[in-house]
């Protein structure tokens, strides 16, 4: 299956809806994926996609793997299971002050210690990077390096990982278009569009 395919599989099934929203990274977007948890009901049927991510992620020879709670988490465990490796994860502490890009913190259980340890940073989507930078740098409080990180998919206005990765190396099984937005410059907001509930999203 290719990357097009894959990822319309992939947005087909985690629910994507279209509107004006407000991301955790504090930017705006055209995007919002409502059934992120419901991918991991049934974690058998991810065996695929784990195994090919897992591969993907070996190269970098990792000791471990780290994944925000919830769906990221769930993610690094399948894959650390199937890499035989250490699994950790993080978990938000602070959600994002408003107005703010990348405010919201993310950290590991209290005592984890990652000193020398080689991390790979998983999340089962990967927009602005928010939880992914978060992660990235409790990691990093605790000793750790992370190497690579990795995704099912990845969104964004182009293949290019975000800025906000710190240059790691991102692989993904499929990556999909969508709008990223600065608050600042936000062109809906120009239009007096009001942000999309994704409640409503999710019901529309």
């Amino acid at each position: 299956m290719n990357d097009v395919s894959t990822s319309a599989a992939l947005t087909a099934r985690l629910g994507a809806r279209t509107g004006h929203f407000l991301l955790e990274s504090g930017y705006h977007g055209n995007l919002w994926l409502a059934d992120l948890d419901d991918l991991f009901r049934r974690p058998r049927a991810l065996s695929p996609q784990v195994a090919e991510l897992a591969r993907l992620i070996s190269a970098y020879d990792v000791d471990g793997v780290c994944g925000p709670l919830t769906g990221g988490a769930f993610l690094a465990a399948l894959v650390a299971r199937e890499l035989d490796l250490d699994f950790w994860w993080t978990e938000r502490t602070r959600p994002p002050d408003a107005g703010s890009l990348y405010s919201a913190e993310y950290r590991l259980p209290p005592g984890t210690r990652l000193e020398g340890r080689r991390v790979a940073i998983v999340d089962d989507v990967v927009n602005a990077g928010s939880a992914v930078r978060a992660t990235q740098d409790s990691v990093l409080a605790a000793g750790g390096s992370p190497v690579v990180i990795g995704a099912l998919l990845t969104l964004g206005p182009s293949a290019d990982p975000p800025a906000a990765l710190s240059g790691l190396p991102v692989e993904r099984l499929a990556h999909a278009h969508s709008e990223l937005w600065d608050p600042a410059t936000c062109p809906r907001c120009a239009d007096g569009s009001p942000l999309t509930e994704p409640e409503a999203a999710r019901s529309s």
